[in-house]
């Protein structure tokens, strides 16, 4: 047996977590890297695929406030990587705000900003009852449903594609194309990012045509004078940080309502839907996961050189719960706090998080008011999360309540 010579550094082992087994218990994953690691851990975001986990409140605010030294672009990464990697999709370069630094960061975000402050927050309150009350009319006559594809997907679905301005036969596609790339399957992956391309290329040559009052004809009017491919980038970013973090927003909201007995209690008192929605952000965001960065030399972080143009990835979800922020704060004292970091800060913040909260807290409270003996209809230690690096997400969230006719 060779004996590894001692002035070589041996690699440390990666932790998966594209496997079944994160998925299943991540807190209790994020605990072990902990003890294990410290804030910035080894990970594999697929088999192959390394990459620098940062599990520390306090370097993740370092780093995502530092642009220069963690800049957003993939484009050296992902020279190296194969089109058929399951998790390029969610990480490769695209001309939009969220792939970009510098002086076209600005321009994309400017005009995201621009188009989506445009939205009437009041008319936006009244789609979403108008959605979530044909939803629940839906299913209300049965006594069951599952939430999460009879209630939170529809609603964040046509939500979304009003607010673009997108026919639904353009938008089953997007959606069929966003729910495939957030899957770990590399040909999965591989297909939802070839019908996306080709659905938002669609909405785009639709809006140039016949515009309308909608974020994706206003993005189009704006000054920044985007072309056919930089318009369709944008809505790849809207869309992927509208559906699918939104539906597990809305359903992991519910969940947490009926299995917590201090949240349903508090709101049987009167206690804010508001509350819960942040206390699941804060606690098991639905993207738990992501703002990559790609540092463009080898940078010490905390006597960590991360090594350059490989991703480092903000556990947003280990962050907010980092025991060097949390002690000695309770369950309680977690209610209604927004000091956490699911919207991301710095320059990435979400635009869009106060629409996000609106259409949230309102499928939410229309659920509640409409079926207030709502319950699961299994134990919760059936349900299934679907496995994957980026998200928190169940497979189905079924429910039971009194029919009625």
């Amino acid at each position: 047996m060779t004996t590894p010579d001692p002035g070589t550094a041996v690699p440390p082992t990666r932790i998966a977590l594209h496997e079944a087994e994160f998925a299943d218990d991540p807190h209790a994953a994020y605990a072990r890297m902990r003890r294990a690691h410290g804030p910035l851990v080894p990970v594999d975001l697929a088999p192959g695929v390394p990459a620098t986990l940062v599990i520390g409140f306090e370097q993740a605010r370092r780093i995502l406030n530092d642009p220069l030294h963690f800049p957003a672009d993939p484009r050296i990464w992902q020279e190296a990587v194969p089109e058929s990697c399951p998790v390029r999709p969610m990480m490769e370069w695209r001309p939009n705000a969220l792939r970009s630094a510098g002086a076209e960061h600005a321009r994309y975000r400017a005009a995201n900003t621009a188009s989506l402050h445009a939205v009437d927050q009041h008319e936006l309150r009244a789609l979403v009852e108008k959605v979530a009350s044909t939803a629940i009319g839906d299913f209300l006559p049965l006594g069951h449903a599952d939430l999460l594809t009879q209630y939170s997907y529809p609603i964040a679905f046509r939500v979304l594609s009003a607010l673009l301005g997108c026919p639904d036969e353009i938008g089953l596609r997007i959606a069929d194309g966003m729910a495939k790339i957030f899957e770990s399957e590399a040909e999965t992956a591989a297909h939802g990012n070839e019908i996306l391309g080709r659905a938002v290329a669609d909405l785009v040559t639709l809006r140039r045509r016949q515009p309308g009052d909608d974020v994706t004809s206003r993005l189009i009017a704006h000054s920044a004078r985007l072309d056919d491919v930089e318009m369709s980038h944008q809505l790849v970013t809207l869309y992927g940080a509208g559906i699918e973090p939104l539906t597990n927003l809305i359903s992991n909201t519910v969940l947490k309502i009926l299995t917590d007995e201090q949240f349903s209690a508090g709101l049987h008192a009167g206690q804010p839907v508001r509350d819960a929605l942040d206390t699941v952000l804060y606690t098991d965001p639905p993207l738990a996961n992501y703002c990559i960065t790609y540092p463009p030399y080898p940078i010490d972080v905390e006597g960590v050189l991360l090594p350059a143009h490989q991703p480092v990835v903000i556990s947003l979800a280990a962050c907010n719960n980092d025991p060097a922020v949390t002690a000695g704060v309770t369950a309680a004292g977690l209610s209604g706090n927004r000091a956490h970091l699911s919207w991301s800060i710095g320059p990435h913040t979400c635009p869009a998080r106060t629409h996000a909260y609106l259409i949230a807290e309102t499928a939410v409270t229309c659920l509640l008011d409409a079926l207030p003996e709502i319950d699961l209809a299994c134990p919760q230690s059936e349900l299934s999360w679907r496995p994957g690096p980026f998200h928190r997400a169940l497979e189905a969230l079924p429910v039971r309540f009194p029919a009625v006719a």
